[in-house]
């Protein structure tokens, strides 16, 4: 039997890179897919295709996590195509590195707003979406929420506020039977780091020697684990954070 069978999956920014890669895991597992996206329809209509292709089930709805609004309608498109919510992912992040001379208020309104507002708000309404037996929300941090990376203050302090939220809210939700946990992937070969063409291949000289593995992680190596977070196999597992490095130091 699928390990995610009759369970329904909201995975946010799941348009590319990880998110898509999670969602086509779920689908492969058993799970209903919705696929969410915030300004990418192409891609999220892609992989919405892929997962029907290989027989599974999924629909992509619009929606920016950092407003309200848009987090209601993306859980009642959910509830309207599948009248129940067992797992929220939240994977929708930004991110921009400059050092600290050029940090400005809108993008530190910018990043915040997506990579901690918008999973509080997610959260805040799974809980009326989620049924009698509880649910599970994993949150995509990263590994440079524990590191001392330059250029990455805003990103880094993003990311170090949701593994609190993760913290925090697994304690606050358990007596109602909603597991919160967090994954820490480290350096993924994205679209968007493949985007930064000379840059990217630079970085990438640079964290490969502190990769115990010797390779860049893969989308897919991402969302195997979020497989396991998301299956019965994890049903007595919150509160905890797992790195997805490769074993980088």
């Amino acid at each position: 039997m699928k390990k995610l069978a009759g369970k329904v999956a909201i995975v946010t920014g799941a348009s590319k890179g990880i998110g898509a890669a999670i969602a086509r895991a779920y689908a492969a597992e058993g799970a209903k897919v919705v696929v969410n996206y915030a300004t990418s329809k192409e891609g999220a209509d892609r992989v919405v295709t892929a997962i029907r292709a290989a027989g599974g089930e999924a629909i992509a709805v619009q929606a920016d996590v950092s407003k309200a609004a848009d987090v209601k309608r993306l859980f009642s498109e959910t509830k309207r195509a599948y009248d129940r919510l067992d797992v929220l992912v939240n994977n929708a992040a930004v991110y921009a590195f400059a050092p600290l001379e050029a940090v400005t208020e809108e993008e530190f309104q910018r990043q915040f707003g997506v990579n901690v507002l918008g999973p509080v708000l997610t959260i805040q309404e799974a809980l009326k979406h989620f049924g009698d037996k509880g649910g599970s929300v994993l949150n995509i941090s990263t590994v440079a929420s524990q590191g001392r990376m330059p250029m990455s203050v805003v990103y880094a302090a993003s990311k170090s506020a949701l593994d609190s939220v993760t913290r925090v809210l697994s304690a606050e939700l358990g007596a109602r039977k909603i597991r919160v946990n967090t994954l820490s992937p480290g350096a993924v070969e994205t679209e968007g780091f493949v985007s930064m063409g000379a840059t990217g291949e630079e970085l990438k000289k640079a964290i490969l020697p502190r990769v115990a593995l010797g390779r860049m992680g893969q989308p897919d190596d991402v969302a195997k684990v979020a497989v396991f977070f998301a299956a019965d196999d994890a049903a007595w597992v919150t509160g905890e954070s797992l790195n997805v490095s490769g074993g980088f130091s």
